[in-house]
């Protein structure tokens, strides 16, 4: 059976391992590979990035010798740009393309001037907590425990000047399709999400779906069924080219 790979980049504060409950719901043919960041997770030792194309640039040559099979990367908020600028390293690197990308929940790369706004400078723990809970993705419980955000706001604020700091950069476009998901509730508007656009010489897509920034979690079955039906025409186009 031909396989199809699936890099999965995280959000803003957050461990690849959010990704990890979607192994158990997407097809066999579909290999689930979440990318851990610097500082997280199982690399939690490591230091933090504040330059996306650094990060991005150190992701792709990590990765590159384990991309054999046809591949698409999907990022969420923060995990979206990264994405888009790892697609672009791994082909400065002499890498495929992926077959497509999948871009979730931000204003696209050339649209964030006045979604990033005020982002470009490190945020008190205060301003960060704040954050949090406008994005009405973390309990209060949570917020309250202050061992735990000891842990989490220094990522958070890290991640934070990833997106504050990024510049858009005049490069050939990519040529994959670009597939964008955007929550009805979220911030997002529809312009900086049709922005994705821009991105790429590919077909192009929109899904809106119900919630705020977490609709990904919110709504996780309609986003794993976009990303199936997406790729199935790709796992099929790869899977005849195997066959004859």
């Amino acid at each position: 059976m031909t396989q199809l790979t699936l890099l999965c980049l995280p959000y803003s504060g957050a461990s690849a391992m959010v990704y990890s409950r979607w192994r158990r719901k997407l097809p066999e043919w579909l290999t689930l590979q979440p990318v851990e960041l610097p500082g997280r997770g199982a690399r939690f030792g490591e230091p933090l990035h504040t330059d996306m194309r650094r990060l991005a640039l150190q992701l792709a040559q990590e990765h590159i010798a384990t991309l054999k099979t046809p591949y698409a990367i999907f990022g969420h908020s923060l995990g979206a740009l990264l994405a888009c600028e790892m697609a672009h390293a791994l082909r400065s690197l002499g890498g495929p393309e992926p077959v497509a990308l999948f871009a979730s929940g931000t204003a696209a790369p050339t649209m964030r001037a006045d979604y990033d706004r005020g982002f470009a400078e490190p945020k008190t723990d205060a301003e960060l907590i704040e954050q949090l809970r406008t994005l009405n993705g973390t309990r209060e419980e949570v917020l309250a425990n202050e061992e735990l955000m000891s842990l989490t706001l220094p990522v958070l604020r890290a991640d934070f000047l990833l997106c504050g700091r990024f510049e858009p950069q005049q490069r050939p476009l990519l040529n994959c399709p670009v597939h964008v998901l955007g929550g009805k509730a979220d911030r997002a508007t529809t312009e900086q999400l049709i922005g994705w656009s821009k991105e790429t010489h590919g077909s192009f897509s929109v899904d809106m779906l119900g919630g705020g920034h977490f609709f990904i979690h919110e709504h996780e079955a309609k986003v794993l069924r976009v990303i199936k039906d997406q790729l199935e025409i790709h796992h099929r186009r790869h899977a005849m080219a195997a066959s004859a």
